[in-house]
């Protein structure tokens, strides 16, 4: 029987970046830059943890509106880590997967995440769900639509639409239900994250900056949740 007081899938909205490099006098490029390191830390934490799927909210549809040098830095960063980490995670049978479009970013970038994903297709121990260009909202509205096209071709009766069929068709189809949601640096909100995902998630909020986050940071949320009573509703 499995250990419920384990979440088998962990969310986190890593935020805070900026303000760490602001606190350190720094350019938000050395944030973004501690973040990636954080994000290492973290994924191998997550694995000795046992945890099935990690998803990081990395790039939000909303995020083009940031200036365009901080989005290169952001893309530069990706690539930089792909690069860099992607063999020592194909090694630790670390699974990547992408939620979101990321066929909107340029092409040596979407080759790097195809390659990467091909790379690490056949590995088991934890999967890396990143969320890049990803909005839930738009992830919904998808759904919609797909479910309206097939209902009106007739492959499908819109009486037999259910929850089941609608999650069977997000971007997050392939892993685990979400058991536990983090947000670091103190806000309380889901920014467009996961929403549909976080029904019945726990809500686990903390003022540490992302690039403080580390192993010991996501043991503490860990335990925290193992102390949670889970109802699901029926009490």
């Amino acid at each position: 029987m499995a250990d419920i007081s384990i979440p088998r899938h962990v969310a986190i909205i890593m935020d805070g970046n900026g303000r760490w490099a602001k606190r350190r006098h720094l350019p938000r490029a050395a944030g973004h830059k501690a973040g990636v390191d954080a994000v290492r830390k973290t994924v191998r934490a997550a694995k000795r943890q046992g945890l099935e799927a990690l998803t990081l909210y990395a790039f939000s549809s909303e995020n083009w509106k940031r200036p365009e040098d901080e989005i290169s830095d952001l893309m530069g960063l990706m690539k930089r880590f792909i690069l860099s980490d992607l063999e020592k995670f194909a090694e630790e049978d670390v699974k990547l997967h992408i939620i979101g479009d990321y066929s909107a970013f340029k092409p040596d970038v979407v080759k790097l995440i195809d390659d990467a994903l091909e790379r690490t297709s056949g590995n088991k121990a934890t999967t890396l769900a990143v969320a890049l260009n990803y909005g839930s909202q738009d992830e919904i509205t998808r759904v919609a639509r797909s479910l309206a096209t097939d209902a009106a071709a007739g492959t499908i009766d819109p009486a037999s639409i259910d929850e089941a069929m609608v999650a069977a068709r997000l971007d997050t189809a392939d892993l685990p239900p979400l058991d536990l949601v983090i947000r670091t640096s103190g806000e309380q909100r889901l920014s467009n994250f996961l929403l549909w995902q976080a029904a019945y998630a726990e809500m686990y909020f903390t003022d540490m900056l992302w690039p403080d986050f580390d192993g010991d940071a996501l043991k503490a949320a860990l335990d925290w949740f193992a102390a949670r009573e889970r109802r699901f509703g029926g009490r």
